[in-house]
C-alpha cells in the first residue's frame, strides 16, 4: 500500500536528516518504526504526509508511492484526499473549538453530509468519553481525552492509512493500554493500515506485524516482530533486558550508540 524507496530528506537545503530510507506498509497491517529521539522517525512521517513542505523540508532523492501512485511531490491536502492522515506528536487541536467541531474539521474535504453524521456516531461509539464531552471546549481536555479526539478527527477523513506519532507520550500506563487497544480495534474493524512511531517499543512490537529500527536517518534493522523481539540488541536497547534477562538502566546501555552490530 505505502512504499518508501531510498528517500533522502533535507531541511533548509543544508541539513540532511534522512539518508536513503526504504520501508513498506502493507494493506491492513500495523508497522512499527522504532528509534531514539532525533533518529528521523517524525521526518519520515512528515515526508509521507507532505507537511515537510511547510517546514522548509524536501524529499531530494528517492520516491514515495501510495497504491502505485507517486506522492512525494503532492500538496498535503491532496495526500489527505488519497487516504493518508498523520496524527502529530503533541495532540494538536483547535483548542478554542468544541470537541465535535474539532471532529468535523477532519471531514473538511468531504461533501457527504449523511456519511459525516454516520461517522460522527461511529467515533462516539469508539470513544464514549468523547461523546460525553462533544460540547466541551477542546482546550480543557486531559491528555488521554485529547489523544482520543485527534484519533477520532483522523478517522473522520476516512483514512486508508494512519501515521501515528508517539500516541503514548505523556500518558499514564492505564491510558496507554486503553489507547493501544483502540488502535488495534481501528485496524481490525475499519481495515485502516497504521505506521506507528512509538518510544514504547514493548507495546509497539506487541501490536505490530512488522518493525523497522531507525538510527541517524537510516534503517538499520527490520523484520517481522517475532524476529525483532528475539534480537538481542532489540532486547537490550529497546526492551531494557540484558542477555541474561535482567533489566538494565538507560545509563548502562548508552554505549549502544557506539556499537556496530546493527549492520552486521
Amino acid at each position: 500500500m505505502l512504499k518508501l524507496n531510498n528517500i533522502e530528506v533535507i531541511y533548509s537545503d543544508v541539513i540532511l536528516v534522512l539518508k536513503g530510507v526504504s520501508l513498506e506498509v502493507p494493506d491492513g497491517k500495523i508497522v512499527a518504526l522504532l528509534g531514539a529521539n532525533g533518529a528521523g522517525k517524525t521526518s519520515t512521517l512528515k515526508a509521507i504526509s507532505g507537511v515537510l513542505l511547510t517546514e522548509l523540508g524536501e524529499v531530494t532523492d528517492g520516491s514515495i508511492e501510495f497504491e502505485g501512485q507517486r506522492i512525494d511531490r503532492l500538496d498535503p491536502e491532496d495526500i489527505v484526499k488519497l487516504g493518508i492522515v498523520q496524527i502529530m506528536e503533541g495532540r494538536r487541536l483547535f483548542e478554542h473549538l468544541t470537541v465535535e467541531e474539532n471532529l468535523l474539521t477532519g471531514a473538511y474535504s468531504r461533501k457527504d453530509a449523511a456519511g459525516i453524521k454516520e461517522d460522527l456516531n461511529k467515533i462516539y461509539g469508539y470513544f464514549p468519553k468523547i461523546g460525553e464531552l462533544k460540547r466541551a471546549t477542546s482546550g480543557y481536555l486531559s491528555g488521554g481525552e485529547r489523544q482520543m479526539l485527534v484519533m477520532g478527527r483522523a478517522l473522520m477523513a476516512r483514512p486508508k492509512i494512519m501515521l501515528l506519532d508517539e500516541p503514548s507520550l505523556g500518558l499514564s500506563p492505564l491510558l496507554v493500554k486503553e489507547i493501544f487497544k483502540l488502535i488495534e480495534q481501528i485496524n481490525a474493524l475499519e481495515g485502516v493500515s497504521i505506521l506507528l512511531v512509538e518510544q514504547n517499543a514493548r507495546i509497539a512490537l506487541r501490536l505490530s506485524n512488522y518493525g523497522y529500527v531507525m538510527e541517524n536517518g537510516r534503517i538499520v534493522l527490520d523484520g517481522p516482530v517475532e524476529k525483532l523481539e528475539e534480537n538481542e540488541d532489540i532486547k537490550e536497547f529497546y526492551l531494557g533486558l540484558s542477555q541474561k534477562g535482567k533489566r538494565k538502566s538507560y545509563r548502562e546501555v548508552k554505549h549502544y550508540r557506539r556499537r556496530k552490530r546493527w549492520l552486521a
